[in-house]
């Protein structure tokens, strides 16, 4: 699946291109799954144009998870047959996950745990790691109280289930229909929007200790129940730096990714599927997360 200009889901065409090649340190993986995420088609949209080159066309997709074809030199971690998955951004917008086969850095794959599915594996790493690293700047532990916005999207609800693991109190803002959901994670929900400061003061009067931004736009309100001394972070506002947080970018990283999958292996973690879509209507798939419909995630079958 390609598009050879920036644009809406309109542009995406199915087309046949070389296989890629396996250089040094990198290993080619037949693709099962890949996964949808909205920086997906904010990209197609040129919308990381100014952080990123393109070169055209463009596969799109930087989730996956499959089988190992081949390894290039110096890639001794993996053998052809390997069950693999990996967060495969690169350093340009080219060859990506929404392919039969897409080539990527060793160090940025990981094995699947037996048990693992290739539709679990393949919703994880984006939203996984980026949670995982949210957590890691925050510095939580079980000591804090932390309010996650948008904690039933892709990645608040996999970090709601690591803060709970790792003992930490959690308020996780929701709509109303994600709000049992969350409650069977151990996490208070509270509605989204006007009167938001007050509902969370009512379940923590002396503030929160950390927050987690999933969504943008919620500097204020975040500012407003933080304690003294707390820490914030979001992946959706680079204006939080200005206000003493930190603005967080995900990065490709197999040994993390592995802990996760680990997790998954272990029932500690579980990833939210919504619905599978084939390689062929990938178009569909964007329209679906534009839409911000689903209630987990949306997956491409490369095998069909």
């Amino acid at each position: 699946m390609t598009y050879s200009e920036y644009g809406d889901p309109s542009t995406l065409e199915l087309s046949d291109v070389p296989r890629p090649k396996v250089g040094p340190g990198a290993v080619l993986i037949r693709v099962e799954r890949a996964s949808v995420n909205p920086v997906d088609w904010k990209v197609m949209s040129g919308g990381l144009d100014s952080l990123i080159d393109a070169f055209f066309p463009v596969i799109p997709g930087w989730d996956v998870a499959g089988v190992v074809e081949a390894v290039g030199p110096d890639a001794p971690e993996f053998a052809p047959g390997d069950r693999v998955a990996s967060y495969g951004r690169k350093d340009v917008i080219h060859g990506g996950t929404f392919a039969e086969y897409v080539a990527l850095p060793a160090t940025s794959v990981a094995a699947i745990p037996e048990g693992v599915s290739f539709d679990a594996a393949a919703g994880l790493p984006l939203t996984g790691l980026t949670a995982l690293r949210s957590l890691e700047t925050l510095e939580l532990t079980g000591e804090d109280t932390l309010l996650i916005h948008a904690a039933s999207g892709g990645v608040g609800y996999l970090a709601a289930q690591l803060a709970r693991e790792r003992g930490a109190t959690v308020i996780g803002t929701a709509s109303a229909d994600n709000h049992e959901k969350l409650r069977s994670l151990g996490v208070t929900p509270v509605a989204y929007g006007e009167g938001l400061v007050e509902r969370v003061r009512e379940i923590a009067p002396d503030g929160v200790s950390a927050v987690a931004d999933f969504v943008g736009g919620v500097r204020e309100e975040t500012l407003a129940v933080l304690t003294d001394g707390g820490r914030h972070v979001s992946i959706a506002d680079p204006s939080v730096e200005e206000a003493g947080g930190r603005w967080v970018w995900v990065r490709p990283d197999g040994p993390r990714l592995r802990t996760l999958l680990e997790k998954v292996a272990g029932g500690t973690l579980h990833v939210d599927i919504d619905r599978t879509f084939p390689l062929a209507e990938a178009a569909a798939a964007f329209e679906s997360s534009m839409q911000g419909a689903a209630s987990g995630k949306l997956l491409i079958d490369a095998t069909r």
